[in-house]
């Protein structure tokens, strides 16, 4: 098994559709039916923290992503509470059609390569017949950081697969939800006592509070007895969100220094408690390269 775990998940859909009329009673009927277009914007960027969102570029559109995370506050005033420190992940997203989309990562964790597919299976109506949105995400990463004590360590041993199901619905204007489970394989693990195949969830959230702000979290459950280290701890991470025209300007607090799926569901060892928080930021910039 290599990271796709899921079955194949199908929804039917039956739209009735209406015959047009031209008389005045049936438009102004019609007028009064609740629309049956999708809900936009359920989230305004492609992750809420680490966590990727059901958004994705529309078709033909690049969206260019920086996630940067500086070390932990409790580092203290030499290291300028973490300031000094830095992990950087940078990612290109594309819309190969409006619903299938594809992107790459390169992380400084690790040196860590990443890359994903994501594809809109279902999504929310206005009419409330189809109640919420529903992506499914495909990603691989790989790690290239060298150990000279650990030559065997090949490209296959430090490749992770992580499939995700990502149901999100928007409540109202101002409050959108997110559910994701996931399952994540690991070519290699540390210990016979650890296992390659890892069951997770994560729920995470946004509520506005302006037209162009808004507070969002996520969180991570790891159940135990999966992963054999008392120091991984489940993923917590707290956001302020600004919409500038076309930026998406992200404010993060995490007590996770990773930000792909394998690396902050299953390797988050910060405590919130302790101080073990990185603050960083999302910078998402969108450019069209496709006349609509």
């Amino acid at each position: 098994m290599h990271g796709t775990v899921f079955s194949v998940i199908l929804f039917l859909f039956i739209y009735s559709s209406e015959a047009q009329d031209s008389s005045l009673l049936t438009l102004l009927k019609e007028q009064d039916k609740p629309s049956t277009s999708n809900v936009s914007a359920t989230f305004k960027a492609t992750h809420i923290a680490n966590l990727q969102t059901v958004e994705s570029p529309a078709k033909g559109d690049l969206n260019f992503i920086i996630m940067h995370r500086f070390g932990k506050i409790n580092d203290g005033s030499y290291n300028f509470f973490g300031l000094d420190n830095a992990t950087l992940r940078l990612g290109l997203d594309y819309g190969i059609t409006d619903r299938l989309a594809a992107g790459i990562g390169r992380s400084s964790l690790e040196k860590t390569f990443d890359g994903y597919l994501k594809y809109k299976l279902l999504r929310q109506t206005e009419d409330g017949k189809m109640p919420v949105s529903v992506s499914l995400l495909e990603t691989v990463s790989n790690y290239t950081l060298k150990f000279t004590d650990k030559t065997y360590l090949n490209a296959k041993y430090r490749t992770t697969y992580v499939s995700q199901i990502l149901i999100a619905r928007k409540i109202n204007r101002s409050v959108s939800l997110q559910l994701a489970p996931a399952m994540l394989h690991f070519n290699l693990v540390p210990t016979s006592k650890d296992n390659n195949d890892v069951f997770a969830a994560t729920v995470g959230g946004r509520v506005k509070f302006t037209k162009r702000m808004s507070i969002t979290g996520e969180y991570t459950y790891l159940p135990s007895g999966q992963i054999n280290s008392r120091d991984v701890k489940n993923s917590l991470s707290l956001g302020w969100d600004i919409e500038t025209g076309g930026h998406v300007f992200q404010l993060v607090f995490s007590n996770s220094q990773g930000m792909t799926e394998s690396q902050y569901i299953t390797r988050t060892t910060g405590s919130w408690g302790k101080g073990d928080i990185y603050f960083g930021f999302n910078i998402s910039r969108n450019f069209t390269l496709k006349k609509k």
